[in-house]
């Protein structure tokens, strides 16, 4: 072989090497996987092998050589460092950077958001579609209160902790560490203004849950509710019954209740508030920042009651005396009679 065929043969192999090289380095660096709008979120659940996580990647994502992707996954041991978690995929990227992604465990949180919630089962049903615990492990954990006994709560004002807002966490989140980014957030919002404007009123931190989740209930307008809390204190101070009727709509158990009747204030439970003086043992659901904020900052008046417009405005009668307010209630009821609303 002379001189110019072996440059040829070398030339042509440094070509090929070189064709190779640029197609090895297009699959494991280059961009190779291709993701669309809707398939960006990888979840990876916890203990899940590197099989499963294939499986879950390649039911997002077109992965065009999966013997190269295997191979470098392989090399940078990520067979063996498999990080549950909630990741968010570039709209294309290469293998290497996708292995170094998940091998990191650099997440994308979740924003976890809650409102309009009563019971715990409802907190769990709503929290459990957001994040890796479901709905049974939370429950099963709130329904268990040596979890969080020492923390003062008890089942009955769990749900306090609880309070509606957005949140950022990872994804596989369980059960106790849902409760302990919770507790954490819970003692950053009861800071000590606001723990002293409680102690000013008498209340402690659960006490002014629960009147809130009543003043939530009961005003549909935000800006009443200082005024609303403003009566429920007068008569906590006087010992008078709150006699508020989302606290016997609880009792029931039926959200269904539009209109409070005599016979429903006969039910037999610690949150009929016609029956008990005082507030009932736990709130009647998660008491928003409004309403905690109203109660802390409550209207001071001496107004004892209050009754629903009759022009169905959502705003209420004020009263000091009760047969100042029992004109007020009679005008409504007329009119609740009027729009064939009887139950």
């Amino acid at each position: 072989m002379n001189k110019k065929k072996i440059f040829y043969f070398l030339a042509g192999t440094g070509v090929l090497f070189l064709i190779i090289l640029i197609i090895v380095y297009r699959n494991l660096f280059g961009i190779s996987i291709v993701a669309d709008r809707n398939h960006r979120i990888i979840l990876i659940p916890t203990g899940s092998s590197y099989e499963q996580v294939m499986d879950t990647i390649e039911s997002k994502l077109v992965i065009k050589n999966r013997k190269a992707f295997d191979w470098l996954a392989r090399k940078k041991k990520y067979t063996l460092l498999i990080k549950p978690g909630r990741y968010l995929i570039d709209n294309s990227q290469s293998y290497n950077s996708l292995i170094n992604l998940l091998r990191s465990g650099k997440q994308s949180p979740v924003k976890l958001t809650f409102s309009n919630v009563v019971t715990l089962n409802q907190i769990a049903g709503r929290i459990g579609k957001q994040i890796e615990a479901d709905s049974l492990e939370i429950i099963g954990f709130l329904s268990d209160d040596s979890n969080y006994i020492k923390d003062g709560f008890n089942k009955e004002n769990i749900v306090s902790l609880f309070i509606p807002n957005t949140y950022e966490l990872y994804w596989n989140t369980d059960s106790k560490g849902l409760y302990t980014r919770m507790l954490k957030e819970y003692r950053l919002f009861w800071n000590d203004k606001r723990l002293l404007k409680a102690k000013e009123i008498g209340l402690n931190q659960k006490e002014v849950s629960i009147l809130a989740s009543i003043i939530d209930d009961e005003a549909a307008k935000s800006d009443e509710k200082p005024r609303i809390a403003g009566v429920y204190l007068n008569r906590l101070k006087r010992g008078i019954p709150l006699q508020a009727d989302p606290t016997i709509i609880f009792a029931l158990n039926d959200n269904s209740v539009t209109r409070v009747l005599k016979k429903d204030l006969l039910v037999d439970s610690p949150y009929n508030t016609y029956k008990h003086s005082g507030l009932p043992p736990g709130p009647i659901g998660c008491a928003t920042i409004d309403g905690i904020d109203a109660v802390l900052n409550a209207e001071i008046h001496d107004y004892l009651f209050f009754a629903a417009r009759p022009d169905f405005s959502g705003y209420h009668n004020f009263s000091r005396t009760l047969s100042e307010h029992n004109r007020y209630a009679s005008l409504y009821q007329k009119e609740l009679d009027k729009r064939k609303i009887f139950k």
